[in-house]
């Protein structure tokens, strides 16, 4: 007994006399570093003390200190940076898509405002508010010299506030003014149609919003088309999509997998990492999937198309992703702005960094430019067939409801075609899906 006891006092003491001679030397090192970060702090207040006494035009110390917090978090990476209060609300205007104002995306032209479109049954819809429609004053201010950003933010406003925008529209000679009451706008993060048999699913961003449209807007779809069992498969159209919200891609990666990892992020240490797996339920019941992307599908975009490659349940079809593989925290600060700042990298299922990178295709499919036709190249040779043969044999041997088929199969096809002018790679998607729509029949 006496010599464990010994044993383990000797250890302690030994111990003791390790730990002092190592601490030491670190304490020395940690005081020096701190003082070290002490001299710079002076250096900084030196400068900034010279810049407020000598530049050659007056400074507001508040920007000069904003400015510096902005350098040095931006001199980290390209997407940590600092928000001053009035970004920080449209960011989280943004990430929540919703705000008070009118309802209508506009542009400039020539200086001056630009209806691009109303969006369907808000207050700009209601009050007749036209796709190119110049607004040239609001509440009598004119719109003239404003920059697109200050425009839409004297549009926005509270709910239930009243506003008059001064119109010029084509055909009508006079301007003339519209009143309207401003109300709650949700921004569309995902707009569902029907193309054929396909249901196609446009994502635009990853806000608050993004999971909920896709699951209203997919099911209303598959609805239209008389239910799951009419579709052949979905296309997940992720081009030119910026990302958002990473739990927002978590969501829509999970409403097409049925178990698995969606995706993993590791931080600075062991203990930030995090790992988020899929919950039971497909909401197209194991329908084929077809995944979009191209250069401007970024950071959330590539989490979803990760995923989904890695786990086999979509074809991505397109071109190389941008290669953003970080994810950024948001964290408020005092003077109620905040910091963007870069705090892990998320990895797709297959333990693999897109960071730089991107996500490959499965298929790769260039978007061609638009080429510039004239009349008489756009005249296209009418085909003849046995059909159009005098004297030809009349088919007997085909159903009047076979015959309906090929008519509607027909039909499809040159629906198709027609839309390889308009969006080759979204077309190419569809092909595929109705090809492997084809082989199941058979």
């Amino acid at each position: 007994m006496n010599r464990y006891v010994l044993a383990a006092l000797g250890g302690a003491v030994a111990g003791a006399l390790v730990a002092t001679q190592i601490a030491g030397p670190l304490v020395a090192q940690e005081s020096t570093k701190s003082a070290e970060v002490y001299r710079q702090l002076d250096l900084f207040g030196d400068i900034f003390e010279r810049v407020r006494a000598q530049y050659v035009e007056q400074t507001e110390p508040a920007e000069l200190i904003e400015a510096a917090i902005n350098g040095m978090l931006t001199s980290l990476d390209p997407h940590s940076g600092y928000l001053p209060p009035k970004e920080f609300d449209d960011m989280q205007v943004q990430t929540r898509g919703q705000f008070g104002g009118l309802g209508i995306e506009v542009t400039q032209e020539n200086g001056w405002v630009k209806v691009v479109a109303p969006m369907d049954d808000t207050p700009a819809d209601r009050a007749g508010v036209q796709a190119g429609d110049f607004i040239t004053h609001v509440d009598g201010e004119s719109t003239l010299g404003l920059t697109l950003d200050q425009a839409v933010e004297k549009m926005r406003g509270p709910v239930g506030s009243e506003i008059v925008i001064t119109v010029v529209r084509e055909g009508v000679e006079e301007p003339f003014d519209i009143s309207i009451i401003r109300d709650t706008i949700k921004l569309t993060a995902v707009r569902a149609r029907l193309e054929g048999s396909t249901v196609v699913l446009r994502i635009t961003t990853f806000n608050d919003q993004t999971y909920a449209n896709l699951r209203d807007g997919l099911g209303r779809t598959v609805e239209e088309a008389g239910g799951l069992g009419k579709i052949n498969g979905v296309v997940v159209d992720l081009r030119n999509n910026p990302g958002g919200l990473l739990s927002q891609a978590i969501e829509v990666a999970d409403a097409f997998l049925e178990r698995g990892e969606i995706v993993s992020t590791r931080g600075r240490s062991p203990e930030d990492g995090e790992r988020f797996n899929a919950r039971p339920g497909d909401l197209t019941e194991g329908k084929p999937v077809v995944v979009l992307i191209n250069g401007g599908s970024a950071s959330a975009s590539e989490i979803v198309a990760g995923a989904l490659k890695d786990h086999r349940r979509a074809v991505v079809i397109g071109t190389q992703s941008f290669g953003k593989g970080s994810v950024q925290s948001v964290i408020p600060l005092r003077n109620e702005g905040a910091m963007r700042l870069t705090t892990s990298r998320y990895y797709t299922p297959s333990g693999r960094s897109i960071q730089a990178l991107g996500v490959s295709p499965d298929i790769i499919v260039d978007q061609p430019p638009r080429a510039e036709t004239t009349e008489a190249e756009g005249e296209e040779r009418p085909n003849r067939s046995e059909a159009d043969l005098r004297g030809r044999l009349e088919n007997d041997a085909i159903s009047e409801d076979e015959r309906r088929q090929l008519e509607e199969e027909k039909a499809l096809a040159e629906a198709s075609a027609r839309l390889r002018k308009d969006d080759y790679q979204l077309a190419y998607a569809i092909d595929l899906l109705r090809g492997l729509s084809a082989i199941e029949r058979e």
